[in-house]
C-alpha cells in the first residue's frame, strides 16, 4: 500500500515541477530564454534541454527501456555537462520543449510500467545498486533544483512571474541591501 502511495505521490510531484519549469519559458523572447544569465552561461531553455537528457537517461537505458533519440554518454571523454545547459542557434524553442515532453512521456511510461522496487544500477553513483524509488527521488530532486534556478533566472529577465504586485519591490530590495551593509563588518 505505501509503495503505491509513494510512487503516485512522487510521480505527481515530478509532473507538477515539469509543468512549472515549462511555465518559466512562456512569454519570453527567444533571446531571453537563451541568453546566459550566470557566469557559467546557464539559461532557461538550457535547463529544459538538460532535464530532457536527465529524464531520458534515468528512466530509459537504466531500466532497459532505451530512449528513441541518441544520448551522449557520461563516459565519453568528449562529454561535458556544460554542453547540455545551453541551446545552439539552430535548435528551436519548439524543438527543445517537444523533446522535453517526449522524454517526460517516456519517463512516465517507465514509471507506470515498473514497481517502485524495480532494481537498476546507476554506475556513476557511489552506491550504484538502487530501485525505481531512488531514481524517482533523484530526478525529482534534480528537477526541483533546476526549477529553482529557473525561478531566479526568470526573475532576472522579467521580474518574478508570481510576485505580489502590491509590493514596492525596489524599496524592499533597498531595505535588504541596507540590512546586509549594516551587518557586514568594516572592510568586508
Amino acid at each position: 500500500m505505501i509503495d503505491e502511495f509513494a510512487k503516485t505521490y512522487l510521480h505527481g510531484n515530478l509532473r507538477w515541477v515539469r509543468a512549472d519549469l515549462i511555465d518559466k519559458v512562456e512569454g519570453l523572447s527567444e533571446y531571453d530564454v537563451r541568453r546566459p544569465l550566470t557566469y557559467t552561461g546557464t539559461n532557461l531553455l538550457g535547463l529544459v534541454k538538460h532535464l530532457t537528457m536527465t529524464e531520458a537517461r534515468y528512466f530509459g537505458e537504466l531500466f532497459n527501456r532505451p530512449y528513441a533519440d541518441p544520448l551522449p554518454s557520461y563516459t565519453d571523454p568528449h562529454y561535458a555537462n556544460r554542453d547540455h545547459l545551453w541551446v545552439r542557434a539552430a535548435e528551436t524553442r519548439a524543438q527543445i520543449i517537444t523533446n522535453y515532453h517526449r522524454a517526460c512521456a517516456h519517463a512516465d511510461a517507465t514509471i507506470d510500467a515498473l514497481p517502485i522496487d524495480a532494481e537498476t544500477t546507476v554506475p556513476w553513483w557511489p552506491r550504484p545498486n538502487v530501485m525505481l524509488f531512488n531514481v524517482l527521488v533523484h530526478v525529482l530532486t534534480e528537477s526541483n533544483r533546476h526549477a529553482g534556478h529557473a525561478d531566479i533566472l526568470r526573475e532576472q529577465v522579467h521580474g518574478a512571474s508570481d510576485a505580489d504586485p502590491t509590493v514596492n519591490w525596489p524599496a524592499h530590495q533597498a531595505q535588504i541591501e541596507q540590512a546586509a551593509r549594516r551587518a557586514a563588518p568594516p572592510g568586508d
